[in-house]
């Protein structure tokens, strides 16, 4: 269990690591566009440090207190309302009031003040310069002003708490004699509505005829209950007796529906009456007697005969009771529902009365409270009235300047190093911000997992840039400089070939690309060097008849080629094949340049060339056009046993090279892999291969030494390479 938890924790350290390098490498990718949103970002904060205004800010701090009237009563009256958060908000609210701006303005000429002399509303412009902000936990709050000049700064900071202050005080005194004369009209009011509410009472009473409501309201409530106690003891007995009367009708009706005659005698209430109960045992008796008789006489003797017939008249007498005693229950439950009707009545009368005492008891309570309310609120008021006069001959400042504001002496704005440091840390984030999103825009062909993800193609290698503008020494690089790292980078694809499934199945390839300049011709000429530098006998054919270029790499001028072979000029393969100075590898190059490629590729001609070289060498590489430009790699790949996709790094976009994949997998070409080509690992592409760089470096030192053992030896493209350098770098 501890493995696996340090196998995962392991697992996520690694997955970490390879996310933060990743994000280092797209950092470095597009390194010149961090330093250049950085350096801009940076030099726009320098040149606002030296343009803006230096700005000074004044401060007075002022302490707001609760209200409270004199400094003879320190409470709050009822019409100043000082719960704390409401009214510390309020007075912040006030301080900016549009009116006291005006007075400030108005009272220190600032309408005609340098920076404000401008403003289309002088007011929002000073009211701007201002700030207001609380002390947190306390009563203080503290008034900034900003302005260029110190002086003004401190003077509009100053005036503006004193003009504060003397508005509060004048306010406070206007509210305070407004509510001492309103008091005044309602004490007046409330003493006329104290005797009204002490009369009304009085009348009630005697109204009503009421002189002791509680005795009143005993009586009601004891007949209440006796009637409640009535009606319960009918209603119940009325609901058995129709409980019963139901059983008997649900009994005969049943008998009825089934077509069965019903024995009344047999149903429980009218078995269990005293007379049913008598004459049956006279039946019993009689049905015995009859048995005797019977056991003695014939049915025809009259005692036998006389027998049967008191036994039906007995039967017949049982069912006339039986119904007698059905009819009786009926009358007995109609009486005790008549008897519930009449305990209903009598209870409702009562609820009546009780309900009529409690709406006078109501109507009563609320005469009395009125009078006691307004007895309570008159004496209150009056108290009020008292006080209020007072306190407004002796009123009471609640608010307390704890500091003045002075001239400041070094200004707040700009803030040079918060500025500096904003200026790096945007500038960073600028840069990061516009590299990730130029990343998450650029979706080319980069890495093996955009093979593998978005192509779905197998990857066969990379390819690192050959530096040099020879087109000799770039397609014959693996020959001329079998240890450099390009060289390395073909052997690994020439391993990777060779390790696909069945890979002795696919004998002769062919070499594509998306658009022209990915370097599929450079791939395919160094291919087949390294292929042949293994014994393995190779041929090169070079199938791209509109813009060959094998003849130029190899220095073979010759104009016969494959062009000739397939407009049937030269029937015997072995005259358009030549021999390299690369062991095991010849080659057949395009020859004259024809007019009309696709259909020559496209001719039985072509099937004839490639089945005539199966048989003769062991690895055939053919060298087509791109696919996006022409329908040639198409034709020459359906006839060869399979396609390797040649990307360069950062040129293609995936949704080109997927539907150029489309193209040749709808065409039924089966395609090996995808190698991408010109790598620069040791410049501007290093961050993303730095590791496959040094891997091929690591060998660097075999091949070097092999050179050192044989200094005098030079091939005859080295040779030749001297001589025809310039031209080539002008051809290419």
């Amino acid at each position: 269990m501890e493995s696996n938890n340090q196998h995962s924790m392991e697992n996520q350290s690694v997955a970490e690591n390879l996310n933060l390098r990743h994000y280092w490498h797209i950092v470095l990718e597009r390194r010149w566009l961090v330093i250049t949103a950085f350096i801009s970002v940076f030099v726009l904060s320098i040149i606002y440090l030296v343009k803006a205004t230096p700005i000074f800010e004044a401060k007075t701090v002022l302490q707001i207190n609760k209200e409270s009237t004199s400094m003879m009563d320190g409470a709050t009256p009822i019409v100043f309302n000082s719960n704390d958060q409401e009214y510390l908000q309020t007075q912040y609210k006030n301080l900016l009031s549009r009116s006291l701006i005006e007075s400030v303005v108005r009272d220190l000429g600032l309408d005609e003040e340098g920076r404000y002399a401008q403003s289309q509303n002088v007011i929002n412009a000073v009211r701007n310069d201002i700030t207001i902000s609380p002390v947190r936990l306390s009563r203080l709050v503290e008034i900034s002003v900003q302005h260029p000049s110190p002086r003004v700064a401190a003077q509009i900071s100053n005036k503006l708490l004193d003009n504060f202050l003397a508005r509060n005080l004048d306010q406070k005194r206007e509210r305070a004699f407004q509510s001492y004369q309103w008091l005044d009209t309602e004490v007046d009011g409330l003493q006329e509505e104290v005797k009204n509410s002490r009369l009304a009472v009085f009348r009630f009473r005697e109204n009503n005829n009421m002189p002791s409501l509680e005795e009143s309201q005993d009586t009601v409530s004891k007949a209440l209950f006796a009637a409640s106690q009535n009606h319960q003891l009918a209603n119940d007995e009325a609901e058995q007796a129709q409980k019963a009367i139901d059983e008997v009708d649900k009994m005969i009706r049943e008998a009825g529906e089934s077509g069965q005659l019903l024995d009344l005698s047999q149903i429980p209430f009218v078995a269990s009456s005293e007379i049913i109960k008598t004459i049956r045992a006279n039946l019993v008796m009689a049905k015995t007697d009859l048995a005797a008789l019977q056991v003695k006489y014939l049915e025809k003797w009259p005692a036998v005969i006389e027998a049967k017939e008191r036994i039906v008249k007995l039967t017949e007498e049982i069912q006339k009771v039986a119904q007698d005693e059905i009819d009786l229950l009926r009358e007995q439950a109609r009486y005790q529902q008549a008897r519930a009707t009449r305990a209903l009545d009598s209870l409702n009368a009562r609820q009546a009365d009780m309900n009529r005492l409690n709406q006078l008891k109501v109507e009563y309570d609320n005469l009395v409270m009125e009078k006691m309310q307004s007895e309570e609120l008159y004496t209150s008021m009056l108290a009020k009235t008292k006080e209020m006069d007072l306190s407004t001959k002796d009123m009471m400042q609640n608010l307390v300047v704890v500091d003045k504001a002075f001239e400041p002496i070094n200004p707040v704005k700009p803030r040079k190093s918060l500025t500096l440091v904003l200026g790096v840390i945007g500038g960073l984030g600028m840069g990061f911000a516009l590299a990730f999103f130029a990343n998450y825009m650029d979706d080319s062909i980069k890495s093996q997992d955009d093979i593998e993800t978005h192509l779905r193609l197998n990857f066969l290698g990379y390819i690192p840039n050959i530096k040099t503008n020879s087109l000799v020494e770039r397609d014959m690089q693996a020959h001329l400089h079998p240890q450099s790292n390009a060289a390395e980078g073909f052997r690994t694809v020439r391993a990777a070939i060779s390790l696909v499934h069945k890979s002795d199945k696919f004998k002769i390839l062919s070499f594509t690309s998306t658009i022209p300049s990915e370097g599929k011709s450079l791939v395919t000429s160094n291919l087949a060097i390294v292929t042949a530098q293994t014994g393995v006998k190779t041929l090169l054919i070079d199938a791209d008849l509109r813009r060959p270029s094998m003849h130029k790499a190899f220095q073979m001028q010759s104009p016969i080629g494959i062009s000739s072979y397939l407009t049937d000029q030269v029937s015997d393969i072995a005259e358009i094949t030549q021999k390299t100075e690369v062991p095991n590898l010849d080659i057949i190059c395009c020859g004259a340049v024809p007019n009309n490629p696709s259909e020559l590729v496209g001719s039985p001609r072509m099937g004839e060339l490639l089945e005539a070289v199966r048989g003769k060498y062991d690895r055939i590489f053919v060298d087509c056009p791109p696919v996006s430009a022409v329908s040639d790699p198409l034709m020459i790949a359906s006839r060869t046993d399979g396609i390797v996709f040649v990307s360069k790094f950062n040129k293609i976009r995936r949704d080109h090279a997927r539907k150029t994949i489309q193209r040749i997998q709808d065409a039924g070409i089966y395609i090996l892999g995808t190698v991408i080509n010109d790598i620069d690992f040791e410049g501007k592409d290093s961050y993303y291969y730095s590791y496959y760089y040094y891997q091929n470096r690591y060998y660097a030192s075999y091949y070097s030494n092999e050179k050192k053992l044989e200094p005098n030896k030079k091939s005859k493209s080295v040779v030749q390479l001297d001589k025809t350098k310039k031209k080539s770098e002008s051809e290419v």
